[in-house]
């Protein structure tokens, strides 16, 4: 009998999310659910076989202006992946509002709001939000209203704390982003088990498990195979194409690592923050601050990309 690939064998413990907005990879890697921010549709929208979703938009944009044709867009891009997979795509709110409670509440209504339009229900889509203060005001809003929220751009342990306490349905803690920043501080390589990027995600992971948070973790931004493997175990891993290729490849024996019952016997101290505290603490980690506002600035400018397209004739 073939062994099994480690992507199989991943599947076997964690739920595999595809980050990509290309249907073909989609389609090849068959994962459950599917993730999209501004920078994978700016790449996907410059792809000649999207060329038609493209010039649907840039026809709304003609009448309805590029703010709307954007949302429109983005939507288009989840609905075909939604014919792909069985389960929900995360579409991202404009980074612009990431510090504008209100108008990302109003922004994820009008998103939504086009997923009805087109008989998805909103148990199929997440609402993905930077993790500012704002952003997690405006998913607890959301969420007792029935809008799922995908919390993104998340770097520490003070965000997830403060997305858990608002029962958003899910984070997406940054591993490789992390990483990044410590392997350009450092200048040091780091082993599987001393990636602090890994080290984030299983310190939140027992964390939740611990508390028994019902808000799902989804591990994402990975560099390499290894970080993936070492976070085997957790809810959700969202993994790139060129990743996934190589656990599809790979067959290198996959054990699974996270689990709750061993966060159930941890000793571990409960946190709780009100807004003043929730800055303090996100001030002093000057990696998560600076990736998250890096985030936003990244994200803010292929928004601008994504509407210069839009807004180009013919």
């Amino acid at each position: 009998m073939a062994m099994q690939s480690s992507l199989e064998q991943l599947k076997l413990f964690t739920k595999v999310v595809a980050d990509t907005g290309d249907f073909e990879l989609i389609e090849k890697f068959k994962p459950s659910d599917a993730t999209t921010n501004p920078s994978l549709i700016l790449k996907a929208a410059n792809q000649p076989q999207y060329a038609h979703l493209v010039g649907q938009c840039r026809a709304v944009a003609r009448t309805k202006g590029v703010g709307f044709a954007l949302d429109y867009l983005v939507v288009l891009f989840g609905l075909e992946i939604l014919k792909i997979i069985g389960g929900r795509v995360s579409t991202e709110v404009d980074a612009r509002l990431s510090f504008d409670t209100q108008g990302t509440v109003e922004k994820a209504k009008d998103i939504i709001g086009l997923y009805g339009q087109n008989k998805i229900s909103r148990d199929r889509v997440l609402i993905k939000i930077a993790a500012t203060w704002e952003g997690i005001r405006a998913a607890k809003i959301l969420e007792k209203e029935g809008i799922h929220c995908n919390l993104t751009l998340l770097f520490s342990k003070v965000q997830a704390v403060a997305c858990a306490e608002a029962n958003v349905t899910l984070i997406s803690p940054f591993v490789g982003r992390i990483l990044d920043w410590y392997g350009a501080k450092t200048n040091l390589e780091y082993a599987q088990n001393d990636d602090p990027g890994v080290k984030s995600v299983v310190e939140i992971f027992n964390y939740y498990k611990h508390f028994d948070y019902k808000t799902e973790i989804m591990g994402a931004s990975f560099r390499n195979i290894g970080e993936i493997m070492a976070l085997s175990g957790c809810d959700l891993l969202t993994i790139g194409p060129t990743l996934l290729e190589q656990l599809g490849e790979s067959s290198q024996r996959v054990e699974k690592v996270l689990s709750v019952d061993e966060s159930k016997k941890m000793q571990i101290k409960k946190l709780s923050y009100d807004e003043k505290a929730f800055r303090y603490e996100l001030n002093q980690d000057a990696m998560a601050t600076e990736k998250l506002a890096e985030g936003i600035r990244g994200f803010s400018s292929d928004i601008e990309k994504i509407e210069q397209l839009l807004a180009l004739n013919g």
